[in-house]
């Protein structure tokens, strides 16, 4: 009786992996199940809320500002409400990191293009020679093309005032370095109403600001930063389209 029984449960197993093993491993395989699991262990924030920025418990805004673009036009945080932006500090003659800020910008305005609110405010940090008419040509040379992305200067205390104490991007004159000036290739992103904004990072705290000067086909620079390109352009669709 024993020697039956055992050759019936042996029988059953083979019939198990006869019929369910190839459809399991057909769902495994399947383009939902891979693609999902895939998201979640690359990007485990993608789906999560966008964070604010808070000091001492109140989400931030963008402080008030009322500066010059490259069309010698007023232009001032209101012209921004009810668009979605991205904030940064560079000069035109930044030998440096600017450049590859800029044409992140550029990657960014192209792929927005069927978004009509969005926009850039970048603003000067070379006071003296960014004049509107330099602005333009930066402007020009780089194919900034959105009517919403506006390359702004005024006086050396405002600038500087909105770097340092308004967006806590620093940024400073500095004549050893190449260029004669130091900031931090970050870009701010603000909402529709004016707020700083910002996904959580691996850790559950706000990343607060993305890296600008890594671009997205780089992956990671040299030192092993990873680029956040990718994920700003997310966020940024997210706040578009109200999913946030």
């Amino acid at each position: 009786m024993k020697k039956y029984s055992y050759v019936g449960i042996s029988f059953i197993i083979l019939l198990f992996g006869i019929i369910f093993i190839p459809r399991i491993v057909s769902r495994v395989q399947s383009t939902s199940i891979v693609k999902n699991d895939r998201m979640s262990a690359d990007n485990p924030t993608a789906n999560q809320k966008l964070a604010y920025l808070k000091i001492n418990g109140e989400p931030r805004r963008v402080p008030e500002f009322a500066l010059l673009n490259q069309d010698s036009l007023l232009i001032t945080n209101h012209d921004y409400k009810g668009k979605v932006y991205v904030v940064d500090f560079f000069f035109t003659s930044c030998p440096t990191i600017c450049p590859k800020m800029s044409r992140n910008l550029v990657f960014l305005q192209n792929q927005l293009k069927e978004y009509p609110d969005f926009g850039v405010a970048s603003f000067s940090i070379d006071t003296k020679q960014d004049t509107p008419r330099k602005l333009k040509a930066y402007a020009e040379n780089y194919g900034i093309t959105d009517p919403d992305w506006h390359l702004l200067t005024g006086s050396r205390e405002e600038i500087y005032d909105l770097a340092n104490a308004g967006f806590n991007i620093y940024a400073a004159e500095n004549p050893n370095l190449p260029g004669g000036f130091e900031h931090n290739g970050f870009f701010a992103l603000i909402d529709q109403d004016g707020y700083i904004r910002s996904r959580y990072d691996a850790s559950g705290n706000p990343l607060i600001y993305y890296r600008g000067t890594i671009g997205i086909e780089v992956k990671e620079d040299e030192n092993g930063e990873e680029e956040q390109i990718s994920i700003l352009l997310e966020d940024i669709k997210k706040l578009l389209e109200k999913d946030e």
